[in-house]
């Protein structure tokens, strides 16, 4: 178990890879992977049963981005894990890169699946979830959504066969901050009663803040408690979270910081040049 203060840490190395990785391919997706930072950290760092060096180690859990275009803040974990050398994420978006814009599983060790068309993760989670139970394997499978993203109706169907077939070896975390690409997720398509939707359709739900260590690990020994049901946590979270200028900002949903917002950023996270 990795101490809260180390996690800390480590999600600030990670806030400044991804603003400088998203600066150096000029595109990409700010926003959303500045919110699931704490998230990943915390699967990567404290919860998850992998190996870097053996990525395909037979008894790891699995983890599924679904929210593909948050793949800059899912390589910079992955990268501080040992999966890839540190100094690949500034290959992002590059021609012959292996890091890509949203995940590809032929070629960028740690990815477990090829996700970015949205809707789709949940259903791959399942299918690897009933495969792990089948085999009787004890591993478990982490899938990471966005709000806007179960606007989607197969996220639904997901959803009814996940609890129709008892995948208590499935979680779910939903990153909530409540923007997406056209506004916010509340005038473009309202997803509430978040809560008492996945309850009806049969999950087990928790409630965080997505930013908060203690209430995110706590979350997830209690969803792998869980039995007979999958479980969902949904992490209210800040888009563009760690840097002021970013955080809330509906337009940096797919924009990548220019250089003086990178110099700014830098600062605000206390890093002295773009080397840290």
């Amino acid at each position: 178990m990795v101490a809260v203060d180390q996690l800390e840490d480590i999600a600030k190395q990670v806030r400044r890879d991804t603003l400088v990785m998203l600066n150096r391919a000029g595109s990409g997706h700010t926003g959303g992977s500045l919110s699931s930072v704490e998230i990943l950290t915390a699967l990567f760092f404290s919860k998850m049963r992998h190996k870097p060096l053996d990525p395909l180690w037979d008894q790891r859990d699995r983890f599924v981005l679904s929210k593909g275009h948050a793949a800059p803040a899912f390589y910079a974990v992955l990268a501080r894990c040992g999966y890839f050398p540190l100094e690949d994420l500034v290959s992002l978006r590059k021609l012959g890169s292996h890091l890509q814009g949203h995940p590809d599983c032929k070629f960028t060790p740690g990815v477990e699946v090829s996700t970015g068309s949205l809707g789709q993760g949940l259903s791959m989670a399942n299918g690897i979830s009933l495969a792990l139970k089948l085999d009787g394997k004890p591993s478990r499978v982490y899938v990471l959504l966005g709000d806007g993203e179960v606007q989607e109706g197969q996220i639904w169907e997901a959803a009814m066969s996940a609890a129709h077939y008892k995948l208590d070896n499935l979680c779910a975390i939903l990153d909530h901050n409540h923007l997406q690409i056209d506004g916010t997720v509340e005038e473009v398509m309202n997803i509430e009663p978040l809560s008492d939707k996945w309850r009806a359709f049969g999950w087990k739900v928790f409630n965080i803040n997505g930013h908060d260590y203690a209430q995110i690990l706590t979350a997830f020994d209690k969803a792998e408690r869980t039995k007979g049901q999958p479980s969902i946590i949904i992490a209210e979270t800040i888009k563009g979270k760690g840097v002021s200028f970013f955080e809330n900002k509906v337009e940096y949903h797919g924009v990548a910081p220019t250089d003086e917002e990178l110099e700014r950023a830098l600062r605000e996270l206390e890093f002295d040049s773009q080397r840290g």
